[in-house]
């Protein structure tokens, strides 16, 4: 089925797979503004939950938005596709209610393997974080042959 969609209309359906289980995406209020292939673009608004000791934003909060956005651009080809290794350098701080928007994109797809860069910034357009993945893909379809859903299995991606 994947192989007669053209790519913008593959991403599209691999987001919707991947969105339908994404319970931490969900969860967190996140939203995906944008996918193509290889490409994705999340936002995020920090909340008081989100806030560490000094009054800004969480670390893990901003690898997660990353990390998210990560997947949704690393999985818009319908293969299954996992994080191999990530890194994140924090920039400058967010504050209680600024709007995130993290902008993934692909840099290299070679064989299984891919990187990412991701960068998060504030709406006035500050750079609060610059996010690299790694990723791996396995040898399983994202969506099923009748497009329904994600088909994943824990013992593949370890």
């Amino acid at each position: 089925m994947t192989e007669t969609m053209d790519p913008q209309t593959l991403a599209e359906a691999s987001a919707a797979a991947l969105w339908q289980d994404d319970q931490t995406t969900q969860k967190l209020g996140m939203t995906l503004e944008r996918i193509a292939p290889g490409e994705a673009v999340m936002t995020m608004t920090l909340t008081g939950q989100m806030t560490n000791g000094h009054g800004t934003a969480h670390g893990g909060y901003l690898f997660t938005l990353a990390d998210s956005a990560f997947a949704f651009a690393c999985n818009s080809y319908g293969q299954v596709t996992v994080a191999q290794h990530c890194s994140v350098t924090y920039i400058a701080p967010g504050a209680l209610g600024d709007r995130l928007t993290a902008h993934a994109r692909e840099l290299s797809r070679q064989g299984r393997s891919g990187i990412y860069d991701v960068t998060i910034t504030r709406e006035d357009g500050t750079v609060i974080a610059e996010f690299r993945g790694h990723s791996r893909s396995i040898n399983r379809s994202f969506l099923s042959a009748e497009g329904s859903g994600a088909q994943t299995n824990r013992e593949e991606t370890q």
